[in-house]
Order: structure tokens, then sequence, then C-alpha cells
């Protein structure tokens, strides 16, 4: 059984086959620059082999159909019928708090998520072209819908609620939902699985750390709390993302710069996190190494990062009374042993006994453990596979 994998963008179109029999990676790619001026450009990869593809695409349709056309080429393609993709797996950004799990998609999900759009509206128009271009080229071929927040739907209800009057989360669905979902179910079932144990006898804590960052409470199997709020803005200090902040600073910037909602929103996402202190990036790479030439605001950039980091560490072991284990995963989680040593430096008052030389000599791209064998809490490095827990999911529904 082959599985599509689609991640559609508002100009872009990330795919992934996958041979589900061996949960081999057939091919992957990434269409750019749809509906634009310039002309667009198709990135397809099989194993080393890079092939780069131009053309005008106006729409996802046709970006889709671009994807299929290289899928099934004589020369770098890697299926020789369309017929073998037995399903697709489409990542939709904002389930709300309908949807729990993946399901097949039907109108009524269509319309469910048009209805989510407001949630998100910069990436659910997005997922929705994805959808209709895949009804429009593979009419037969099922689609199911993955939803990043519908790992989080567990969380209790003292967990996801905001202390604002009850008629924002019943007239207006402000609450919290989380984001990264698949992701940190992807690494709870990944440490269960090294572990030897049932993910339902586990208390985890997921660390996924890229340019959008956040961390999961995962007690049972089930996430009990997670950092990202009603949008991804909440929680820890992010690439461009300012994470926790008083809501007060929204109006008193409004005041003091005579600008309007729009643009302090605008500053909090885009120019803020590592990139609004350090004043030189919002990639942890270029922070990281402007710090060690000695530029002070990097320095503290990469501390109040840190901090966050444990602050959420050590409040989500106290919710689950006790952690049995730590992963840590994503561009900065999986590649960064200077950030992950200073996570985890003076946490041994959680039982934690950190191997900080296995730390520095990790294998990159690999499951590796980081703790020494004497501690109480087993700490990893798991590099995520949204896409494969994305057809894994698919293969469940439909086989």
């Amino acid at each position: 059984m082959k599985v599509l994998v689609v991640n559609a963008g508002s100009s872009s179109l990330k795919y992934q086959l996958i041979d589900m029999t061996d949960e081999r990676l057939l091919a992957k790619g990434l269409a750019e620059r749809i509906g634009e001026p310039n002309e667009s450009v198709l990135a397809h990869k099989v194993g080393d082999k890079a092939t780069t593809v131009k053309k005008p695409l106006n729409d996802h349709a046709e970006a889709l159909e671009l994807v299929l056309s290289t899928l099934v080429d004589s020369e770098v393609g890697v299926i020789k019928s369309l017929e073998e993709i037995s399903a697709v797996g489409h990542r939709i950004v904002h389930g709300g708090d309908k949807y729990n799990k993946a399901v097949i998609i039907d109108e009524q999900v269509k319309n469910d998520i048009k209805d989510n759009i407001p949630l998100a509206p910069l990436h659910m128009p997005a997922n929705l072209y994805g959808i209709e271009a895949c009804n429009k080229v593979m009419p037969n071929v099922k689609n199911v819908a993955v939803f990043d927040t519908a790992f989080h739907q567990t969380m209790p209800d003292y967990a996801y609620l905001y202390a604002v009057p009850y008629n924002w989360y019943t007239d207006y669905k402000v609450r919290k939902y989380g984001f990264h979902g698949t992701s940190h179910e992807f690494i709870a079932n990944e440490l269960a699985n090294i572990l030897g144990k049932k993910v339902e006898d586990l208390k985890i804590i997921s660390c996924h750390l890229g340019n959008g960052a956040s961390i999961c409470a995962i007690k049972n199997g089930k996430c009990v709390d997670t950092s990202m709020g009603f949008t991804p803005l909440e929680g820890l200090v992010m690439g461009t993302r300012s994470g926790d902040i008083d809501p007060s600073v929204v109006e008193y910037i409004m005041d003091k710069k005579g600008v309007d909602i729009h643009g302090v929103m605008a500053d909090l996402n885009k120019k803020s996190g590592l990139l609004g202190i350090s004043q030189v990036s919002g990639d942890m790479r270029d922070v990281a190494k402007n710090a060690n030439l000695g530029n002070e605001n990097c320095k503290k950039a990469i501390n109040k990062f840190v901090h966050v980091v444990k602050k959420y560490i050590g409040a989500y072991a106290s919710i689950m009374n006790g952690v049995d284990a730590i992963a840590f995963s994503a561009g900065t989680g999986e590649n960064r042993d200077d950030i992950r040593e200073k996570v985890m430096t003076d946490m041994e008052y959680l039982g934690i006994n950190f191997d900080f030389e296995a730390n520095r000599n990790f294998v990159r791209g690999e499951n590796y453990k980081i703790s020494k064998d004497s501690s109480k809490v087993a700490v990893y490095i798991i590099p995520t596979n949204e896409e494969l827990s994305i057809a894994r999911q698919t293969k469940n529904l439909v086989k």
C-alpha cells in the first residue's frame, strides 16, 4: 500500500510518497511559487538523486498534476501508474474542538475545515486547496485529514480553558488548542517502542524545538497540556514569535508607537522571539554563532529560550506527578547539543542523570539516548517524522 502525504501551503505543495508495507520513503519534494507571476519550481528527490522542474503553475491542482506526472515519469519517477497510490493523507493545521483523530474526508469534513478558517486564516485555505486538488486529479482515491490539533483534544477543561468570560469559549471558540500534535504523538510512540513499554504506561515530556516550538505533557498516551494555545503564538520563545506575554503590552505598544492591533500582532509573530532579542536572526544557528563571538544580545536570547524551556519541563513534570522520559526533537532539539546541555543542566531534582559526553557525540538523524543508565528519567533525541505519522494514520483508516 502506497500513501501520498500532502502538506499544502498558500503558494506551495510539499509531498512524500511512502510504501507502507515497510514504511519506506519512495520520493519527496516541494512545489513552490504556485500562482505567482514568477515561474514555479518543483524540487523532486528520490534517495540522493534530485530533479528540478520549472513550469508555470496557476493553482494547486496544476501543482499536484505536475507532482503526479513526476512520480510516474519513466526517468525520475518511482511508480508505473497512479493506480498504485491507495490513499492521500493531508496535514490539516486546525480541527477546532470537533476532531480528536484523523478522518476520511467527505463534504461534511470539508465544510468543517471551511468553518475553521478564522482559527488559522494563513494555513486552512491552503490545506483546503490541497484537498480540492486531489479530488479533481484523483477523484477515486480516498483522502484523509490528519489534524495538528487532534492529539491535544484529550486535554482536560482546566488545561484548555482560558480564564476569560465563558461565552468567549462557547460563542467564539476561544480556548487552548495546541499544535505540532502529529509530531508529539509520533515522538511519544517512538519513545515507548525504544523503552519497550506501552505508551499508556508512561509520563512523557515531548520538546519539539524548531523555529516554531512547543512542549507537550503526555500522560498514559494522552496529551494533558501543551505550550501553544489558541494560536501558535503562545508558549515558548520561538524563532520570530514572542511566546507568553502580558496581553496589556499590546495596548501599551499601540499607544506608544501609534500603530494598530495588526501592526503589534505582526511584530509579535514576525519580529519577536530569538530575532527580537538578538536583533540578528530568528535562526538558532546564527544566534549561537554570534553569541560565541561575544554578541551580548544573542547570549540573552539563548538564555531566555533555555529558561522558558526549563520552566515548562518543570511545570509539566509537576502536573503529571513526575516524568519517565523526555525527548528533544525538530531542528534545534535534534541538532543543537549546546542548547540541550543548557536545558538539562541543574535538572537533577527531577531524577535526571544527564550524559553530557553522549550529548556532545550524538549521531544526527537517529534516535539517540543522552541520559545515563542510572538516570530515573530517560532522555532521548527523537528525530520527528510527521509525514510518516500522517501516512500511518491514513493507512489505518483506509486499509
